[in-house]
């Protein structure tokens, strides 16, 4: 199959957690099902991990005043399916390897804009971090249920 020659895509993913230890999740404009993520993002040619997620965050969500709790040191992936391979990222990856942070929101909730220049969620919410599996697409689950190990490391 042709989409397993493709490369994954370089990207960061973004935890943030609130003074109550809940979680922001947004929900996408491209796909407004019921379906809730955090902000993640690809990572632009000469980019760092740090300066990505600085970026990603603030163009996603305009979100600044953060406080980095941890930089995990694992790479997660995940795969596209079959029926968006060749929609997203313009047909060029099967899927992201990613270098995600867990952070504190440290401003007010009326610091969260989502629309920005590309505008690319619709609503926003603070969850538990044990809703994190079931809010998420499918074909991302199984990060987020690794993701959510690390959470509970860094609130316990």
């Amino acid at each position: 199959m042709i989409a397993k020659k493709l490369p994954m895509r370089t990207g960061v993913g973004i935890v943030v957690l609130n003074s109550n230890n809940k979680v922001f999740v947004a929900k996408r404009k491209d796909n407004p099902v019921n379906k809730w993520q955090m902000p993640q993002g690809g990572v632009d040619q000469g980019e760092d991990y740090f300066t990505a997620m600085k970026r990603e965050l603030f163009e996603e969500t305009s979100i600044k005043n953060i406080k980095i709790l941890k930089e995990i040191d694992e790479i997660f992936e995940y795969e596209l399916p079959n029926h968006l391979i060749g929609k997203i990222w313009k047909g060029k990856f099967r899927g992201q390897k990613q270098k995600w942070f867990i952070t504190k929101f440290t401003g007010e909730d009326s610091e969260i804009n989502l629309k920005t220049n590309n505008q690319e969620f619709i609503d926003w919410k603070w969850i538990f971090p044990n809703e994190l599996p079931t809010v998420i697409v499918d074909f991302k689950r199984e990060l987020y249920i690794k993701l959510l190990e690390k959470i509970k490391e860094v609130i316990n």
